[in-house]
């Protein structure tokens, strides 16, 4: 097999739970081949680099091996090799280890926050 679609490709190396989203992500722009955003039909050769951006960050990945069926993890890793910049997965890693379930709390019984308390919170956290 020289070639597989892009979008079958992230999904059988497991960067994405499904093929409608690898496929919407692809639509989107957010999958590019060198510089270039490329289709959900893009055709993949082995040795091209593919960038991903997915919740805000930004992944890079080598094709080493081109699969068309999704395979466990153990062997979806041995198809790609990662090389996003050291700067980006730094990024990454902090926002993981500093992303703690349930962080966010009020008091039990308060309800949801009034639109005055919801105006307060975004300024606080500067969105």
């Amino acid at each position: 097999m020289s070639k597989v679609r892009i979008d079958k490709w992230l999904w059988s190396i497991r960067i994405f739970k499904s093929r409608t989203l690898a496929s919407d992500a692809c639509k989107a722009g957010k999958v590019k081949v060198g510089e270039e955003a490329v289709k959900p039909s893009y055709m993949l050769s082995e040795g091209e680099v593919v960038t991903v951006k997915k919740d805000g960050f930004s992944f890079q990945y080598r094709a080493l091996q081109l699969i068309e069926k999704r395979v466990g993890a153990p062997i979806a890793v041995t198809c790609y090799e990662d090389v996003t910049p050291e700067a980006e997965k730094n990024k990454y890693q902090s926002w993981f280890q500093n992303a703690t379930p349930g962080a966010e709390r009020r008091e039990k019984g308060s309800g949801r926050p009034t639109k005055k308390e919801r105006r307060e919170i975004d300024t606080f956290k500067d969105l």
